[in-house]
């Protein structure tokens, strides 16, 4: 039975979210006081012994007059992230819900950059995230890690990474957070767990990568699995399924808007040309609200 947040017994009052099953433990501290560790977070992120989640979201008071909230991310493992296109829907939702703006449209301030989420309704909510970045170096990606690469179309480097004895040909993108875009012929039957697992601490990637499996169906859909880094495979990655956009449209295998089917559901992305923000519509859903002693 829940109660009303009582501050003399220290309680953390948090919210468990998911958006396409892309589960998320949130905690708001613009009404609430207190410090974050690695270890702490670890134990939270523990689907056995703790509350269980792809990534802690903090929403925090912003430092620059030019945003509504500052976004936190951290991975279960208790590391930090930069980027999580999923949990900017339900950041936003959150805001909402428990009254901490009035206002639809918010812009947030994170380790990324700043992103932009305009709420129609919980179950469309569209983020303005990032210009996506190209350039290897500033993915970041070690080009004399790889064993070879060629232009591809349009002139986009692709890199040729080892993994189980076996050569893949990556395109590292950037949306905030580092990927590795892997095209393959059937994503059902990809060895995300094992393949992914090696190249997102590969030494090409210096600050390790989100992997992304990309299965081109058409022009306006693709199917994707993402091995986040940190973590493993998600139900659904917001930032990976933008990166994978990215990579096809710059090898002209897409158009400007794509559905994106991930394991937990789908995503709507535009990216109409290199200079621009790519943009991700999807969902969030509040599960259940919850207490923590802050000694926990």
């Amino acid at each position: 039975m829940n109660r009303p947040h009582n501050k003399s017994k220290k309680d953390i009052t948090f919210f468990k979210m998911h958006g396409l099953g892309n589960d998320f433990m949130v905690i708001d501290r613009v009404t609430q006081n207190f410090e974050l560790d690695a270890d702490t977070i670890a134990a939270w992120g523990d689907r056995h012994t703790g509350i269980g989640f792809d990534q802690l979201l903090v929403i925090d008071p912003p430092s620059n007059d030019d945003a509504d909230f500052c976004y936190r991310i951290f991975n279960t493992d208790g590391s930090g992230a930069q980027q999580c296109g999923n949990g900017t829907r339900s950041v936003a939702l959150l805001a909402k819900h428990l009254q901490l703006t009035k206002k639809n449209n918010l812009v947030w301030q994170s380790e990324a950059g700043y992103i932009t989420t305009h709420l129609h309704s919980p179950e469309q909510i569209e983020t303005t995230m990032t210009v996506p970045v190209l350039d290897p170096a500033r993915v970041p990606f070690e080009v004399s890690a790889s064993v070879g690469h060629d232009a591809g179309e349009g002139g986009l480097r692709q890199f040729d990474l080892e993994a189980e004895g076996e050569t893949y040909r990556v395109t590292p993108v950037s949306m905030g957070n580092p990927h590795g875009v892997i095209f393959v012929d059937d994503v059902v039957h990809a060895d995300v767990a094992v393949i992914g697992a090696q190249l997102t601490q590969h030494p090409a990637f210096p600050e390790g990568a989100n992997i992304g499996f990309c299965q081109v169906v058409d022009r306006q859909f693709i199917r994707l699995r993402v091995f986040e880094r940190g973590v493993g495979e998600t139900r659904a990655c917001g930032s990976g399924a933008c990166a994978a956009v990215v990579a096809a449209r710059s090898h002209n295998l897409v158009n400007e808007r794509v559905k994106v089917s991930l394991t937990g559901g789908k995503l709507r992305i535009k990216w109409p040309h290199p200079d621009a923000a790519v943009t991700m519509t999807g969902n969030a859903t509040l599960v259940y609200r919850g207490e923590l002693p802050q000694t926990a």
